[in-house]
């Protein structure tokens, strides 16, 4: 299975995702559970702001996912998305991007372009 992870990871890479990004990815998916910012941070020993960077680009992208907890303070636990939802979720977008683009072209097209 490590296999298919590092073919999900090089896609990744290939679309943009740094590589703190996939450790993050990774550690979360070995995991299994939620986890704070700060718990990540001390896991991989790295900044907390580097962390917190990473970790919203993951969730913008729809890769991870926050769960806002209340344990005195307000806060966020993370969680990784499973890889079959990542694919999907990359192909749903390339097909969105590949359609609109068909679109455009095909408006250019017929305008003489």
């Amino acid at each position: 299975m490590s296999d298919v992870y590092e073919r999900l990871e090089a896609l990744l890479k290939s679309l943009g995702v740094k590589r703190t990004e996939l450790k993050i990815y990774r550690l979360l998916l070995e995991r299994r559970k939620p986890m704070r910012i700060t718990e990540i941070q001390r896991e991989l020993g790295i900044s907390e702001r580097s962390v917190r960077e990473h970790v919203l680009n993951l969730y913008r992208k729809g890769i991870l996912r926050r769960d806002l907890i209340q344990q005195g303070w307000l806060g966020y636990t993370y969680t990784a998305v499973s890889p079959s939802e990542v694919l999907e979720r990359i192909k749903e977008s390339l097909m969105e991007k590949i359609s609109e683009l068909e679109k455009d072209l095909k408006g250019s097209s017929s305008r003489g372009g």
